[in-house]
């Protein structure tokens, strides 16, 4: 009975060293630099045995519908990193980025494309040599659609001749825009010399931008919207970053006064021409207010169908009219009327442009260009619209700045 009982106390002190023996087998959690290292899923880190260095991914690992425009990050605390790379899984592509200068940091320096997923890996290393690795994976999101911003004037029209000094810049989106505020405040115009500016949605489309008071001649303009990645709502995103410089040219403003039937031509403040001209009747008056041209055309063919009036209605017309400047787009341009001459300077007889006799509208086309001024007096006809292309500067400053998405 003794002997029975000592074997069996023997057989369970076998069995618990055998435990014991099989666990001391075992492979720690975590493994040194020289081991070999497994490898681990994404997110997960795999560190030397007291290694001090940890690592951090943002955004964090397997976070899906991350805009692309945002960074991925990669830190280090207790140590350095050594090496990150992202790829883009799907085209098989390395992701460019940088290191911080003490190199505890790593962030992408390119944007990320719609619809991808990113596998990240990183490294780092402490003060004493242990190392330790990250691995993650980060999705970004697919828009329904993605809205472009098309540029108003368009760089390459204006080319090297510039704008005017009433010239505004507009931003046209593709798509309609629920976050004004969100987009706002990634388009930005930059003027040298400085002047104070802002931005007023004309509507879900269109976002006009204009300074206090008019362009200083000489400016430079450096205009930006930097809307990768930016929700507009409605499932729209932001298709692309654009960056454009424009020049604004000297000082060109006219100024048309149905009292006098006269128009006074203004560079850089001194008045250097007067002409007669004959303005729009009284059943069809031209707007008071700044205009800006925005179009110009030796020969242009003149059709009030375009705003309205069309071969049947009274008040139809359809004809050729040479120098011609448009500056509202309800159909009213500076340009020669032989057939006004005779009014030119006493009656105001047009459907609403300021005619001119040839002489005077060659000068005038010669010398006048987009974005340059007209500013119309006792016209006896209404304030030009805001909407009316460029009617942003019937707004006094007050009211233009309660245009902002940021008001």
């Amino acid at each position: 009975m003794l002997f029975t009982q000592i074997s069996h106390s023997r057989g369970r002190s076998s069995a618990i060293a055998a435990v014991l023996t099989a666990a001391l087998a075992l492979p720690a959690c975590s493994s040194s630099s020289d081991s070999g290292g497994n490898s681990n899923a994404a997110g997960q880190a795999s560190a030397a045995p007291g290694a001090a260095v940890t690592l951090s991914i943002s955004p964090a690992t397997d976070a899906t519908n991350i805009s692309p425009a945002t960074p991925i990050v990669v830190k280090a605390a207790g140590g350095t990193l050594t090496d990150v790379t992202v790829t883009n899984t799907g085209k098989n592509k390395t992701i460019s980025g940088n290191f911080s200068a003490d190199k505890t940091t790593w962030t992408t320096s390119e944007p990320l494309g719609y619809g991808n997923a990113y596998a990240v890996s990183a490294k780092g290393v402490d003060g004493a040599g242990k190392t330790v690795e990250q691995q993650g994976k980060i999705t970004t999101l697919s828009p329904a659609k993605q809205a472009n911003p098309n540029l108003i004037p368009a760089p390459a029209t204006v080319g090297q001749t510039g704008v005017g000094v009433g010239q505004p810049i507009v931003f046209q989106f593709s798509y309609p825009v629920k976050n004004k505020a969100a987009v706002e405040k990634q388009l930005s115009v930059v003027s040298n010399p400085p002047q104070q500016g802002g931005w007023y949605w004309i509507d879900d489309k269109n976002v006009h931008y204009r300074p206090k008071e008019y362009w200083q001649a000489g400016t430079t303009l450096t205009v930006s919207a930097k809307i990768y990645g930016v929700d507009f709502g409605n499932g729209v995103y932001g298709a692309e970053d654009r960056t454009e410089t424009y020049r604004v040219h000297d000082s060109w403003i006219a100024k048309a006064d149905g009292n006098t039937e006269q128009m006074q031509i203004f560079h850089n403040g001194q008045m250097v021409k007067s002409m007669a001209i004959s303005l729009g009747k009284d059943s069809t008056p031209t707007h008071l207010g700044p205009h800006v041209i925005s179009f110009k055309a030796q020969k242009y063919t003149m059709d009030s169908c375009t705003y309205g009036v069309c071969q049947g209605q009274p008040g139809w017309y359809r004809s050729d009219e040479y120098w011609s400047e448009r500056i509202s787009n309800d159909g009213e341009f500076v340009h020669e009327n032989p057939n006004s001459v005779g009014a030119q300077g006493n009656t105001n007889v047009s459907h609403g442009c300021i005619n001119l006799n040839e002489a005077n509208a060659e000068w005038f086309f010669n010398n006048l260009g987009l974005g340059d001024v007209v500013e119309v007096t006792n016209s006896g006809g209404p304030q030009l619209p805001l909407w009316d292309l460029y009617g942003d500067w019937s707004l006094s400053w007050d009211q233009w700045q309660k245009g902002s998405a940021l008001n």
